[in-house]
This record gives structure tokens, sequence and C-alpha cells, in this order.
């Protein structure tokens, strides 16, 4: 699954000159970890509500969780 700050610089390189993608990739960047973190306190919420995350029979954490789900890429 592709997170949204992804899908949405994906789509700016369309429009974005050549010379204004180096900063547009700092900003995925900051944006990415800023996302993660929302994801993985959402998890935590989650789990403190009640909500029980497995794969299998086996519970995981919220990195796996997000590792699994949105499979980072490298920038």
């Amino acid at each position: 699954m592709k997170t949204a700050v992804n899908w949405l610089v994906d789509h700016l390189y369309l429009v974005i000159p050549n010379e204004e993608r180096n900063f547009l990739e700092g900003m995925r960047k900051e944006a990415l970890d800023k996302e993660k973190e929302q994801i993985m306190n959402d998890y935590r919420a989650g789990v403190n509500a009640g909500i029980v995350y497995c794969n299998g029979e086996v519970f995981i954490t919220k990195e796996e969780y997000y590792n699994q789900t949105y499979k980072p890429e490298t920038i």
C-alpha cells in the first residue's frame, strides 16, 4: 500500500520542474517521518482501546504493522 505522502509526491513529479525535485525529496522525507509517527500512534491508540493486531497467531508491534502494511520505500 502506498502512503498518502508518496502518492502526492509521485503526482507532483509530473508538474514540478527537475530543478525543484531535490527540494521535493527533502519534503517527502520529512513528511514520511511524520506520517509514520502518526500511523504508529494510531496503532498504539487502537491497542490501548482493546484492538489486537496480529499476523496469524503472532501479535505484531506498531513498527512491524507499519512495515508490513506500507513496505517503506528507500528514498
